[in-house]
């Protein structure tokens, strides 16, 4: 179990457990707007390993929520970039 950073945004392809949700969750997209509601969240994930299925299975959330890091995704200097500029 990897340590969950307060204040950094975790890269695409992360694997993670919401803190109610025991189903593991693969981040496919950040600073994220559901269309149903106009909210920003911090993510979007789908069921792991299942994947995305359609918009109806997307899950929003906000990094406070992550109770565990099961998987860090793939980071190199443009990840570090995208990083620093959606923080």
């Amino acid at each position: 179990m990897e340590k969950v950073e307060k204040d950094t945004l975790l890269p695409i392809g992360s694997v993670v457990r919401f803190k109610t949700w025991e189903q593991p969750l693969m981040i496919y997209g950040r600073k994220q707007e559901d269309s149903k509601t106009k909210k920003t969240w911090d993510y979007v994930a789908c069921y792991y390993p299942i994947g995305n299925i359609s918009t109806e299975y997307n899950m929003f959330f906000n990094h406070e929520h992550i109770s565990e890091v099961i998987f860090t995704g793939y980071v190199n200097e443009d990840e570090i970039k995208l990083r620093e500029d959606l923080n």
